[in-house]
């Protein structure tokens, strides 16, 4: 069975607390390492970029603040979070479409940058996505993914550990309304690949290139490669 109904009725379900949610969860810090991402992007002027699973369009209206030129789109698979997104940001350069990130609608070469967050956590084939976005990259664009990753062996571990199990889906329960959502994307953080596993996955989809960064405590991760 696969991930993409579940996860579609998911995110649509929790599309109007979802900033809310991030901004509490993350103490604040999610805005910091989005504008991470759009900095490692690095497009060029009048560039295009392509901000995949863009939730409710942080990623992609940064992107287009910093460099007014860019044609930015923001795509998602749930038409809720696009929803939320047109919304929140009605007045910038962004085209919002609804795509399924497992077979892009687009020409092999379109794009200067690909970024996306949180997404590959939430399909079944991290490799098929990656491969599938170095298609659309121009030869030298860039990719830049932002997720969470299982934190490592050390003195503060048990601590998070407790923190994902049971303090997420609490809040998730308080703030969201919707504790399963949130005690879902709990398990998928434990279960997803380590950070270095995540990097080899880029290698082997085609990029170069490659490395990454961690944040809080060794639980986000933002990874980047080059489409050779």
């Amino acid at each position: 069975m696969t991930k993409g109904p579940a996860v579609q009725k998911m995110f649509d379900a929790i599309a109007g607390r979802y900033d809310l949610m991030n901004r509490v969860m993350t103490m604040g810090q999610d805005q910091r390492w989005r504008r991470f991402v759009v900095e490692k992007a690095r497009p060029p002027e009048h560039g295009r970029v392509l901000d995949l699973a863009t939730g409710t369009g942080d990623i992609a209206v940064l992107a287009c603040r910093q460099r007014p030129g860019l044609a930015v789109i923001g795509a998602d698979f749930s038409q809720n979070m696009l929803h939320e997104a047109q919304r929140r940001f009605a007045l910038e350069a962004v085209s919002w479409q609804a795509c399924d990130a497992n077979c892009l609608p687009y020409r092999d070469q379109s794009f200067d940058a690909v970024t996306f967050g949180y997404l590959l956590r939430n399909v079944d084939d991290s490799l098929a996505v990656l491969r599938e976005v170095c298609r659309v990259l121009k030869p030298g664009g860039r990719v830049v993914c932002l997720d969470t990753t299982p934190p490592d062996k050390s003195l503060t571990a048990p601590l998070v550990r407790l923190y994902f199990r049971f303090g997420i889906p609490l809040l998730g329960r308080m703030i969201a309304r919707d504790k399963a959502a949130y005690a879902y994307l709990t398990g998928s953080t434990m279960e997803f690949h380590r950070a270095e596993e995540l990097a080899s996955l880029f290698r082997k989809a085609g990029f170069s290139e490659v490395g990454y960064r961690k944040f809080m405590l060794g639980t986000i991760a933002v990874h980047w490669g080059s489409r050779a």
